[in-house]
């Protein structure tokens, strides 16, 4: 059978108009899929590689195989899962031999119209709540966040883990009473938040040490993770006077650079960015408000988990630069 070249040319086109109908909607599922990857790893590259590898396994599909899924967002959200859930093994290994703490990677958005902003306006993103997820097991925190969080049916949970449906719903169930148990307090509101930490910062600047213990709650912990790359507590620091002593200790040694953090939103929360600034390395500070006083600071100065955190220029890298 002789095909013309312009049944050719009406194929072409409507092959390019179908991957172009799948890309966008791909598209308009991505920042929802990336909302899963980050919550179910902690890790912003590891979220982006899973909802890269999410498409690849789409296309690489063949148009029957496509045709016949009948909720995409679905779909993807499971493959999301599977792909994530091995990377949570690969991680678990890894901490093994962590130095120090092991704290997620942060998002540091703008509010201004960034596509991560819909990522981080869940509470589930919190720093706080990841810090608790990171105490499941990866098959607890696959099967607890993607039917609790995402709706997925335990049927489709279970083939991710490759277990019974009896087994996943035990899972699910051990991962959410673990999360009860240490569930962090409710995000208060930004404007709260921003008074907060400005008198915080200011007590810092003043050298105020009363004022400073009175700005902590006191239940508050300083947690920092620098991967054994950068300097930061080595172990969970509690207590008012603790954290207080802490602090100023980073402001003699470092000559006060450290009061130059930059308020930022971090994982939705207000907290606080430092560029890298002479011998001192970068580092994001997320900060947590309760009761109207400072009951958290989860302070991550590992470089490999601050990559892709856009850092404000500092008066001397524009000095370079010019």
């Amino acid at each position: 059978m002789l095909v013309t070249a312009g049944e050719e040319t009406l194929a072409a086109d409507q092959t390019l108009a179908a991957e172009q109908t799948l890309a966008s909607l791909f598209t308009g599922h991505r920042s929802h899929l990336v909302g899963v990857a980050y919550r179910l790893t902690g890790s912003v590259a590891d979220a982006e590689d899973a909802v890269q590898e999410a498409w690849l396994r789409l296309t690489g599909l063949g148009e029957q195989a496509r045709a016949g899924i009948r909720d995409l967002r679905g779909w993807l959200t499971t493959v999301v899962g599977r792909i994530c859930l091995d990377r949570l093994r690969s991680a678990a290994v890894r901490r093994e031999r962590y130095v120090g703490q092991w704290l997620p990677e942060p998002l540091v958005t703008s509010g201004e119209d960034d596509p991560l902003d819909a990522v981080v306006r869940d509470d589930g993103v919190r720093m706080a709540a990841l810090v608790v997820l990171d105490r499941l097991t990866p098959e607890q925190r696959v099967a607890f966040v993607l039917h609790d969080a995402f709706d997925v049916p335990f049927a489709e949970i279970a083939d991710t883990l490759g277990c019974t449906v009896a087994t996943a719903r035990q899972h699910a169930s051990r991962g959410r009473r673990a999360a009860a148990e240490a569930e962090p307090p409710p995000r208060v509101a930004l404007a709260e938040q921003r008074e907060v930490l400005e008198r915080f910062l200011q007590a810092l600047a003043s050298g105020d040490v009363d004022a400073v213990i009175g700005l902590l709650h006191p239940d508050v912990v300083l947690v920092g993770d620098g991967g054994g790359k950068a300097k930061t507590a080595i172990n969970v620091v509690s207590g008012p006077d603790k954290v207080a002593r802490l602090l100023f200790g980073l402001l003699r040694k470092y000559d006060g650079a450290t009061a130059a953090g930059q308020p930022a939103l971090v994982n939705g929360d207000l907290g606080l960015v430092f560029p890298a600034r002479g011998e001192l390395t970068p580092r994001v500070s997320a900060v947590v408000v309760r009761d109207g006083m400072v009951a958290a600071v989860y302070d991550v100065s590992n470089p490999d988990k601050l990559g892709h955190v856009p850092f404000p220029q500092t008066p001397q890298d524009n000095a370079q630069g010019a």
